[in-house]
């Protein structure tokens, strides 16, 4: 059961709580026995691969059979030749096509090749200042710039 209710997605609070102990007491057991540690673990690990592969379906998209249910309508003449109809329900699979979902193959690429597909690229910019003389041919031109532009400059 412990495999099982791990395995549907469950916390490890709401194990707990449907085996009528504490958190803290469901950990120590995990410390304690084995098995109870290894259902959980194997639970979670099938909801995990499930869930991965999910994600990897809807982000590539394609044809996928959906069971639909369809209207048919029966035409038929009566004893007394008037026309009569009669509908009934019908289950039966369709295939369409299902194009891959923009989010899931984003998500996709950002975990699984982060420094590619990262928001935010780190860039490692060094400067080496070698002399002092940089530094001041720096300050004299950002002086000079200043100057041009009518503003007052001081050192």
């Amino acid at each position: 059961m412990i495999e099982g209710w791990a395995r549907n997605g469950l916390t490890k609070e709401d194990i707990a709580h449907n085996m009528g102990i504490g958190l803290t007491t469901l950990k120590e057991w995990c410390k304690k026995y084995p098995p109870i540690s290894t259902a959980l673990k194997n639970g979670k690990e099938v909801a995990d691969i499930r869930m991965e592969n999910a994600l990897y379906e809807r982000g590539l998209g394609g044809i996928h059979e959906v069971k639909k249910t369809f209207k048919l309508k029966h035409t038929y003449y009566d004893k007394q030749g008037r026309k009569c109809e009669k509908e009934e329900l019908v289950t039966g699979t369709d295939e369409v096509y299902v194009p891959g979902d923009t989010t899931a193959q984003i998500f996709w690429l950002k975990n699984r090749k982060p420094e590619e597909w990262r928001d935010k690229r780190e860039f490692e910019n060094k400067v080496e200042l070698e002399s002092d003389g940089f530094l001041e041919a720096l300050k004299g031109e950002v002086k000079d710039t200043f100057k041009e532009a009518g503003d007052i400059v001081e050192t």
